[in-house]
């Protein structure tokens, strides 16, 4: 038998195993959950028109728990490929942020000497001292109630939305072809979920609006994920909730743990926190909450922080 007759013998039994490794390897809770997640999506738009109120809140629950899987895409889970998870994440039901531009700027976010730097960290909620001072007073009453929680769950989507869309407007204009690719290849997605929605029962409007609520739900995590600190270990938190919030975020309450072990799954965070507290409380200094309860009676009507960077230095240029 000859070299290529063995070849073409032995193709399809190698491509079989390697797939089947690849199966293997692939993380099936997280998988399960998606599925799970996008049934549900699927049944609350099929609910008949009187059951509007269940839809909407169901939708809610639905498109903040797709977000969290997607930040759980872009940390390899529960596909190790990149390329399959950037296909299963092109399709965004919450609309808002494209999957690819959310995956280039939180990945940044994840270079914690970098974190909180207004210039730098993607995800900060802090602005330079000299930009704050140059603000309009009705622009800085406006970002000071987005420092409580009541104002980041109302107004803070709104004003995140509107920072990012017109940050990568500029990058565009600049001629910045990377951020311009990444928002056409979202585009597809898009404009299948609108049409799926104009199948179902939910106006389009109130379909909007489940999106903007899924995001004030998620602003409740991001609210106090990080904080001013002279030293980078000391910037993230730890929420130590069980509760469903907890469920929703996946776990990422535990931050400075995920910031640690970004590549473990959201399921094992948990373990990983109650063997090794100690040493995750000693690395962030204490910056700890017992729960998002807790979070709320301090905050939600109190600010949490200046929005000036209260510690920024200007780098010599």
């Amino acid at each position: 038998m000859s070299g290529t007759e063995l070849r073409r013998r032995t193709l399809f039994p190698v491509s079989i195993v390697r797939l089947w490794g690849t199966v293997i390897r692939w993380d099936w809770p997280t998988l399960a959950l998606f599925i799970g997640c996008a049934a549900l999506w699927g049944k609350m738009l099929m609910l008949p028109t009187q059951w509007g109120v269940v839809s909407f809140l169901g939708l809610v629950v639905a498109l903040t728990l797709h977000s969290s899987l997607s930040h759980e895409m872009l940390h390899g889970h529960p596909f190790r490929s990149d390329r399959a998870a950037t296909l299963l994440g092109l399709i965004q039901p919450g609309l808002f942020v494209p999957y690819l531009r959310f995956r280039t700027t939180h990945l940044a976010h994840h270079d914690d000497p970098k974190l909180t730097d207004p210039y730098e960290d993607p995800e900060t909620n802090y602005i330079d001292p000299a930009v704050w001072a140059r603000l309009p007073n009705w622009l800085c009453s406006l970002m000071s109630f987005n420092n409580t929680l009541l104002g980041r769950m109302v107004v803070g989507p709104a004003l995140g939305m509107v920072g990012f869309w017109a940050a990568d407007a500029k990058r565009m204009r600049q001629g910045d072809g990377r951020v311009a690719r990444e928002w056409a290849l979202h585009l597809p997605g898009a404009v299948l979920v609108l049409w799926l929605v104009s199948l179902s029962n939910m106006p389009l409007w109130l379909y909007v609006l489940a999106c903007y609520g899924a995001l004030s739900v998620l602003k409740i995590r991001t609210f106090l994920e990080h904080q001013a600190h002279e030293r980078a270990v000391a910037r993230t938190v730890i929420i130590e909730d069980r509760g469903p919030l907890a469920l929703l975020f996946l776990n990422n309450n535990l931050h400075v743990v995920h910031h640690m072990h970004p590549g473990v799954s959201w399921y094992r965070l948990p373990a990983l926190y109650r063997a090794h507290k100690a040493r995750y409380l000693r690395r962030n200094k204490g910056y700890f909450y017992p729960s998002y309860a807790e979070v709320f009676r301090q905050f939600l009507w109190r600010r949490k922080d200046p929005v000036a960077h209260p510690l920024w230095r200007p780098k010599p240029e």
